[in-house]
């Protein structure tokens, strides 16, 4: 606590204390059961982040009518919650369920009835316009925010969060000019827009009383043509806090505007502070701020610098849920860090639940692993992700652990995926588990590259994992160019490309690579180098989503890089390169570099070697089946905890 005093400070938030300021906000989970009851691993997931050290929790969005998310819809509810609040409430942290209405920005599974929205406009994935909900329903509407309410103060919950940010869901869609296009008194003008929320804001301090909590998450500022602006949210949030409000939660952007709200890897921390900053100037109440705070240091700035009161920080503790404690005791370097990937949120779009590419275990106890029945020697070969994860696990279940390593660093192939822009925290993820490893006395051995002889030979008796990943894939027919190399060709500088370079493959390696080389202004100087992707699907980075594959190609596309999709290369000759597109074919002459961005494949050869010995061989990561680095780590703990 020594070292972020500010932090670690109790902070009032209506008539109760908090004691500090190191807070979750919501982040979904997926673990919710029987249409939105609470689950045993929904408990264990926010009491793991409570006995962590937080002080405040705010969970994933609660509907306030049945739907397939957390709910508290009816009594049916209030046990699970019971439990929930009385576990979290056990390591001393607040918690508040964000109460929320989907509305036109619900899932429209078959045999949902239109949806509603404040006018007909709906975002533009909808499968058809919505219809303006009534004033009666609205009446309806607001009562079931106050019964929710109402419900969860039975339950024990501390107060509960209003979610009207993002242009999301019912509040947030009534606040937007982007969407509330009425004209009776609930649109308009702002103070129209505001009312829906005011009057569940109100709705609610009159069912729940003085001593509950009441927090409101905002947008302060769209970031949107026709939406919301700073200027707008400032006079928002002064007519939240006349309303009673006790606390206002401030985001940014919307839902619809890909990392707009939620900024990928490699953006600015605290992305939305300077809004938080500005409306904390013309309110009393506290002002939170969120927005990719993954470091202790960046959140205790923050706040000793005015820009609010307290520091959401979502991703970081799904990524480490100790955070808080291993911060409040200055132990910063045993944090997991978080690499901003917004993998944890990719899966819940297609029902799967959280996870995280840093962390194998979310759920866990932070390294916490079965002691090994029977001890043995294992030999990791290859110092990447995996092999890392996987002596640590080894080694902590009482395995003697050497890993071998043919380069002069650990990190392996993590090491090139962190040259690209935007990727640096992966630096942080190599630094981390090194140190584990270091803490369980795990002996590496680097720059030694191993041939099944030498294991048959000095490694007699031991299990091996083989966790040395996998070989870039050269076609031969691609190898006639005057300069050709793969995209870990550039990133590890082994080759120095020219000005005009083709790229093919429009993966995620080879829009990061392009995105490398281009320009940093596109201004058409004489010195920039000209980037052809050629891609032979319909589209770039297709096995990324959300924010961070958003942010990726604007940035890529900024710099003035050719992407061109649906383009087959078919002859490569020593000063040419063709393809085809649409029927058509193309060559493209005068360029002077061909850089390959074509997948990889593993290295079988150790493997092959070993499987002539009377060796056991475990095969992980890149080695047995090239993935991501959330797919090596994971399996690498899959795999020693069984060891």
């Amino acid at each position: 606590m020594e070292k972020y005093p500010m932090l670690f400070s109790p902070i009032k938030v209506g008539t109760q204390t908090v004691k500090n300021r190191l807070w979750m906000p919501p982040v979904s989970t997926n673990l919710a059961v029987d249409h939105g009851h609470v689950s045993d691993a929904l408990i264990e997931h926010y009491t793991n982040r409570a006995k962590g050290g937080v002080g405040l929790i705010v969970t994933e969005v609660v509907t306030v009518e049945p739907t397939y998310d957390m709910c508290m819809a009816d009594d049916s509810f209030i046990p699970g919650w019971e439990k929930l609040c009385a576990s979290v409430h056990e390591h001393g942290a607040k918690i508040l369920p964000q109460l929320f209405h989907p509305a036109f920005m619900a899932f429209p599974v078959p045999g949902t009835p239109r949806l509603i929205a404040p006018s007909f406009v709906g975002p533009y994935y909808a499968r058809e316009a919505p219809r303006p909900v009534t004033r009666e329903e609205l009446k309806a509407i607001i009562r079931q925010f106050g019964d929710a309410a109402e419900r969860m103060r039975r339950a024990g919950a501390d107060g509960v969060e209003v979610h009207a940010a993002h242009a999301h869901g019912l509040l947030g869609g009534f606040l937007t000019p982007l969407y509330n296009k009425r004209t009776d008194e609930y649109g308009g003008d702002i103070d129209g827009r505001l009312k829906l929320t005011l009057d569940v804001v109100r709705e609610v301090r009159e069912r729940c009383g003085e001593d509950f909590i009441i927090d409101v998450r905002i947008s302060g500022d769209e970031y949107s043509e026709g939406g919301l602006t700073l200027r707008d949210q400032v006079y928002v949030s002064k007519q939240l806090e006349r309303a009673g409000v006790d606390m206002l939660h401030v985001s940014g952007g919307t839902t619809i505007k890909r990392g707009s709200a939620i900024p990928g890897n490699g953006t600015a921390p605290a992305s939305h502070a300077a809004l938080s900053r500005e409306i904390k100037k013309h309110v009393s109440i506290p002002v939170a701020t969120v927005g990719r705070i993954t470091e202790a240091w960046v959140a205790e700035e923050l706040i000793e610098d005015g820009y609010a009161d307290a520091c959401m920080m979502g991703r970081a503790n799904v990524c480490d849920a100790q955070f808080a404690r291993k911060a409040a005791e200055g132990m910063t370097s045993d944090i997991r860090p978080c690499i901003g990937c917004l993998r944890c949120l990719s899966g819940i779009m297609f029902g799967k639940p959280i996870s995280c590419t840093v962390n194998p275990d979310v759920e866990g106890d932070d390294g916490a692993v079965e002691p090994a029945a029977a001890k043995k020697d294992i030999l990791v070969v290859g110092a990447g992700p995996a092999g890392m994860e996987a002596a640590f696990v080894a080694a902590r279940r009482g395995h003697h652990v050497v890993v071998v390593d043919d380069q002069d660093e650990v990190g392996g192939t993590m090491r090139i995926a962190a040259v690209p822009i935007a990727k640096q925290d992966l630096c942080r993820v190599i630094k981390y588990q090194a140190r584990r490893l270091e803490q369980e006395d795990v002996e590496v051995r680097l720059g030694e590259r191993l041939t099944a002889e030498d294991i048959a030979r000095d490694y007699a008796g031991y299990e091996v994992v083989a966790a040395y990943g996998a070989e870039p894939i050269v076609p031969a027919s691609m190898t006639g160019f005057k300069q050709v190399c793969t995209a870990d060709d550039i990133l590890y500088g082994r080759v120095h490309p020219g000005k005009r370079i083709v790229i093919v493959g429009g993966g995620s390696v080879g829009c990061e690579t392009a995105d490398y080389l281009a320009p940093l202004v596109n201004d058409l100087a004489k010195t920039n180098r000209e980037i052809t992707l050629l891609e032979m699907t319909d589209a770039l980075a297709a096995n990324e989503s959300g924010a961070g594959r958003a942010v990726l190609i604007t940035r890529m596309m900024s710099k003035g890089v050719r992407a061109i999709t649906g383009a087959k290369v078919t002859k490569v000759t020593e000063d040419t390169i063709a393809y085809e597109k649409d029927g058509e074919r193309h060559v493209i002459e005068g360029a002077d570099t061909l850089v390959l961005a074509l997948g990889y494949r593993p290295d079988s050869a150790l493997a092959d070697g070993l499987a002539a010995v009377d060796t056991t061989v475990h095969a992980i990561g890149d080695a047995q089946k090239p993935g991501n680095i959330r797919d090596a780590i994971g399996a690498a703990y899959a795999l020693a905890k069984e060891i």
